[in-house]
């Protein structure tokens, strides 16, 4: 099967995946106990570290559909109140891919005299170091087109992520700026016949602000929460209303949850001759389970509506360690992101 353009992934999936969009895409990885993932204010949040593995595949039938890999760590140093991470990442979609690595450090300033009892504001700052490349040696025309230099191109970026999160036990919610600096995107101007005739995209600024609770001391707990992401340049916005189940069992902890996320802004497309208007809705049921300090999850996203590229959904997993004090040394409350 040959390849899709990447102007037919942005024409159906623009809503979803950003077209100025770089660095890590915003999945539903979150969830799975990563919330340093988007957050860089979350790197040693507790006294200990933690390790993610993520892996996601979408659209099985379709060659080259997008996929994308993560490796992150994040740790406390010992008896100090920062604490420092990395991630690394691949993603790729189409005729583009980018791999990239951040590095993060973060404070945290906590409030009370008792060690017990999380009560925390913390700021994170992450440099990010960026290959954007796009791959134009299968494109063909049979007039020469100024636009396609018919090779494989790439350039560097650097940008900066910034985040700030205040938890009070099993309370916690977040701010963060994404590409907080103006990078401009030379990849498309490389090797072009008039690179003063492409646009120039300099602002791939994002927001993004989450909340949430979680309920219940008993082995059954609830945890409802929100996020919200808003794009700077194409001004779109959407938001993430999740709930997840913990059940301690005797091995350890099983927990499941649904995501919903929907845009505020729609697409316009013609059909039978009549026009419509479509939002994205990707509805991601999500599994997991804590076995001493082994953590592993599984989601699949799905999109509902009538223009689709591909029936099939978004699979996702996660593996993870967690590292730090004993189970003495915790704070007194069920806070995942925290206690170790």
């Amino acid at each position: 099967m040959k390849r899709f353009p990447n102007f037919l992934y942005l024409l159906v999936w623009l809503p979803f995946f950003g077209a100025a969009q770089e660095g890590i895409p915003v999945y539903f990885d979150y969830l799975s106990d990563n919330y340093y993932l988007v957050h860089p204010s979350m790197a040693g949040i507790g006294e200990g570290g933690k390790i993610r593995l993520t892996a996601r595949k979408q659209w099985f039938s379709v060659e080259e559909a997008p996929n994308m890999q993560t490796l992150n760590a994040h740790y406390r140093i010992p008896q100090t109140r920062s604490g420092l991470g990395v991630i690394l990442f691949n993603d790729a979609n189409g005729y583009h891919a980018q791999t990239g690595m951040k590095f993060t450090y973060a404070h945290h300033l906590p409030f009370g005299d008792d060690i017990r009892i999380l009560n925390q504001l913390s700021f994170g700052l992450s440099p990010t170091i960026l290959q954007s490349s796009l791959d134009e040696t299968e494109f063909r025309s049979v007039v020469p087109d100024p636009a396609v230099t018919g090779s494989r191109i790439s350039a560097t970026y650097f940008n900066v992520d910034l985040g700030m999160s205040y938890s009070y036990m099993e309370f916690y919610a977040h701010a963060t700026i994404l590409n907080l600096l103006e990078s401009r995107r030379e990849l498309y101007r490389i090797g072009r016949a008039d690179p003063n005739n492409v646009p120039v995209i300099d602002n791939l600024r994002r927001y993004l602000f989450s909340v949430g609770y979680i309920f219940g001391k008993s082995s059954l707990r609830l945890e409802p929460s929100v996020l919200l992401q808003m794009t700077e340049f194409t001004r779109e916005k959407t938001i993430d209303v999740n709930a997840k189940v913990y059940k301690d069992t005797g091995f350890g902890t099983l927990w499941g949850g649904l995501s919903y996320r929907r845009s505020f802004d729609g697409a316009q497309y013609l059909t039978g001759g009549e026009f419509g208007e479509q939002r994205l809705q990707l509805f991601t049921p999500i599994i997991g389970v804590n076995v001493n300090r082994f953590m592993f999850s599984y989601n699949y996203s799905y999109q509902s509506g009538d223009i689709r590229l591909d029936n099939g959904g978004f699979h996702q997993i996660t593996l993870g360690y967690d590292f730090g004090p004993t189970r003495e040394n915790r704070y007194d409350c069920f806070c995942p992101a925290a206690n170790y």
